[in-house]
């Protein structure tokens, strides 16, 4: 694999226009606008994801985007803060890339078998029980 291509297959033209609508509706303009917001890399920011990092970012802004509604369901005074005391709720969002990262990373581990992801667990010294 070259430096800085893509390690999986292109995102399609729907998964590609769904995560849009949502970036448009966190408050940016497009991919380039919330480059240094979501941490897009320079690729990404050009429209150009993997399917695995577009599902993660899809899954991220969407709960962002619940959050965020039910946190305005829940200001009934018409303050434009959080209850939490968190960003107003119409600043554009901002994600960490450790955020980013995490949610991909947890993506790739819905299609780990329960019984490999306990083993690798008990290898690091985690103490694991079934549910």
């Amino acid at each position: 694999m070259a430096f800085g291509s893509p390690s999986g297959p292109p995102a399609g033209a729907r998964q590609l226009a769904q995560l849009l609508e949502l970036v448009q509706s966190a408050g940016h303009v497009d991919f380039k606008d919330a480059r240094g917001p979501l941490g897009l890399t320079q690729r990404q920011s050009n429209g150009k994801f993997t399917r695995d990092e577009a599902e993660a970012l899809i899954g991220l802004l969407e709960a962002e985007q619940e959050s965020r509604r039910l946190a305005g369901e829940a200001i009934t005074d018409g303050a434009d803060e959080r209850p939490g005391g968190g960003p107003p709720l119409d600043e554009p969002l901002r994600l960490s890339r450790g955020e980013r990262q995490a949610a991909e990373a947890a993506l790739k581990l819905k299609d780990v078998a329960d019984d490999v992801l306990a083993a690798e667990l008990q290898r690091r010294g985690w103490v694991v029980m079934a549910p």
